[in-house]
């Protein structure tokens, strides 16, 4: 059902040094910071020659984020993201097996423009794991 690893989003204090330290230590094609209201953060992603980085950094105060940076000041591996071919087979056949999706259940439009679903960290071994659609 899951297809090639599309990103590993990691949360960061600062996103401009985590962003600088990509561009300048390793290199990196780095984009533009994106504000994704819906889901409370600011995206910058890191292109790779096979997946991608997310970086991840609160936007606005209610920002889940944030949480996870009060938990973690230093930062670190937020979630992992696999592309699936169609987000409402894939939600379904997990429910069946007993995974929770996360929110309402319903996809929501990602920091890519595609429907992404969340599933229970506790149900993947202590892991966030995202669901994109391509």
């Amino acid at each position: 059902m899951i297809g090639r690893l599309n990103h590993v989003a990691i949360a960061v204090p600062d996103l401009e040094a985590a962003a600088n330290q990509y561009r300048n230590a390793l290199g990196a094609n780095v984009g533009a910071p994106q504000d994704e209201p819906d889901h409370g953060v600011t995206v910058i992603f890191i292109e790779l020659p096979n997946t991608k980085i997310e970086l991840l950094y609160p936007l606005g105060e209610n920002s889940p984020i944030q949480g996870f940076l009060d938990k973690n000041p230093s930062g670190g591996i937020h979630h992992i993201c696999y592309e699936v071919d169609d987000i409402i087979a894939a939600r379904d056949h997990l429910l069946t097996t007993g995974a929770r999706v996360l929110g309402t259940g319903e996809p929501k439009i990602g920091a890519h423009g595609k429907p992404v679903i969340f599933l229970h960290p506790k149900d993947f071994n202590g892991a966030l794991v995202e669901l994109e659609q391509v």
